[in-house]
């Protein structure tokens, strides 16, 4: 993954993250210093009584763009879709596309090219989850997510199984929900066995005893903690897309 020195941009970018995203937040932060970008810390912007379209056209002359980490995605999207300028989800409750691109390019570059790579999601739906859905559609490519029956939906490239069947080159999980707790679906070597020992990308903070029932490090196809330094390059293009 080569890494080309940046082209400069200018402006500020209006910068509010709700929560930690310890690593969401390093690198996009690294990023914007990379980029030659000011960022202005504007917490909890969406946390207010105010109207998401009042806040956006009183904030857009002073900002070139906006990077929100917001657990209200319809607050998110009423924003976005009000302000004259490029907002970037960095997470909200229902979406996480820059954890998600980061990990589909990942795949391209190191294990199998994206549109025949064979990807297993394990668990619940989650934000990262619902974001692999609709890359899915977006690029035409199929997944096969394994969950209970009662998660099961009709989407066009996605394939739900209820237990491992079909091997796959690479196995994402994810944190659970909060109301959801059921060891069934605590994964053990013996599934990944049954899928064929896949790589194995535990989407972080990473649980042991709930979505992970061993410790990842300890497998042989864990990705490593280093894979998740392509978060930087991928924010990195995003924001030298935005910026046009």
């Amino acid at each position: 993954m080569a890494n080309a020195k940046p082209r400069p941009l200018s402006g500020t970018v209006g910068w509010s993250f709700e929560g930690n995203g310890i690593r969401t937040r390093t690198t996009f932060i690294e990023a914007f210093r990379e980029l030659g970008l000011a960022y202005t810390e504007l917490p909890n912007l969406l946390k207010t009584n105010e109207r998401p379209s009042d806040l956006a056209a009183y904030l857009d002359p002073f900002y070139a763009m906006y990077v929100v980490r917001e657990s209200n995605h319809e607050r998110l999207r009423e924003f976005a879709a009000a302000s004259s300028r490029p907002v970037i989800n960095a997470m909200s409750s229902k979406a996480h596309p820059c954890e998600v691109l980061s990990d589909a390019y990942y795949i391209d570059a190191k294990i199998r090219p994206i549109e025949n790579a064979r990807v297993g999601l394990w668990g619940p739906p989650t934000n990262v989850f619902q974001s692999w859905h609709a890359l899915a559609s977006v690029l035409g490519i199929r997944i096969a997510h394994f969950c209970g029956t009662e998660f099961h939906s009709e989407r066009r490239h996605v394939v739900f199984n209820r237990s491992p069947s079909d091997a796959v080159d690479i196995l994402i999980t994810d944190s659970w929900p909060s109301e959801f707790n059921d060891p069934a679906w605590s994964l053990t070597r013996e599934h990944l066995e049954r899928l064929g020992n896949p790589k194995l990308l535990p989407t972080p903070p990473f649980s042991i005893g709930k979505e992970l029932g061993f410790d990842p490090i300890s497998y042989e196809g864990f990705v490593g903690y280093q894979q998740k330094r392509v978060l930087l390059c991928v924010q990195r293009a995003i924001l030298m897309r935005a910026a046009g």
